[in-house]
């Protein structure tokens, strides 16, 4: 472990669940503050930081094609909890004295700046965080693909998929005593085994743009940061 971050550049993709805390939906502000803390403290070491959240604490897209609905509009809908998202985030970042811009991938400038690759890395290199909103503005693709493919438009080191356990397990640790924490693990060998990290278009882009994915506990206050420098829980996931 060192004290200097191994990466540059990054992207931190959080569930929207992470940031409903123990409530059972919406935003719990302490739990956005915390979040933005650990972002805070990457930035302070020099690490450039994008962001992509879910927005699973505000709607989920799918839970309308379960019941009948058109998927469609139901991802519209889910595009838009992630907007939600995106703004308290950056209201507990600039709480903080952090510099951030929310790009969507939908145009809606009257509540923040429309995405592009140009954008991204103009604010990225005024040292801002930029926290990417909207998914990738298309319905049937998540949030992680979201994530996968905002790291490889804006040149990111390394993927951190903030979850809800410390690494990635042979099962759910909560559920099985017995499940073990990989140390690493190839993106070939995510996909081969149907471990469920990030869904598979998103390990997929990953791998083809050699990007990654370091799979940490969102939850653990400083272990964004531990890992920066090399240290913490984590199990990575790359070809090398």
């Amino acid at each position: 472990m060192t004290s200097e971050p191994i990466y540059k550049r990054v992207l931190l993709k959080a569930s929207g669940e992470a940031m409903m805390g123990a409530q059972g939906f919406g935003i719990d502000v302490a739990v956005a503050d915390r979040i933005a803390s650990d972002i805070a403290e990457a930035r302070h070491m020099g690490v450039e930081v994008g962001v992509v959240i879910g927005g699973g604490n505000i709607f989920r897209g799918v839970a309308v094609a379960s019941k009948g609905g058109d998927r469609v509009t139901g991802d519209h809908m889910g595009m838009l909890g992630t907007v939600i998202n995106a703004l308290a985030l950056a209201t507990s970042l600039r709480k903080l004295n952090i510099d951030t811009v929310v790009l969507s991938a939908i145009s809606m400038p009257e509540i923040c700046e429309s995405f592009s690759q140009r954008a991204t890395l103009y604010h990225l290199s005024l040292g801002r965080v930029v926290i990417f909103a909207g998914g990738t503005g298309n319905p049937f693709f998540t949030t992680d693909s979201a994530a996968a493919l905002r790291a490889a438009e804006m040149g990111a080191e390394a993927i951190f998929k903030g979850t809800q356990v410390d690494g990635i397990y042979t099962a759910d640790p909560k559920k099985d005593p017995d499940a073990t924490r990989f140390d690493h693990l190839s993106h070939k060998e995510v996909l081969d085994r149907g471990l469920a990290v990030m869904d598979v278009a998103a390990v997929a882009l990953a791998r083809e743009n050699s990007i990654p994915i370091i799979v940490f506990s969102i939850h653990e206050k400083g272990r964004f940061g531990e890992i920066l420098t090399g240290g913490g829980l984590k199990t990575i996931v790359s070809d090398n």
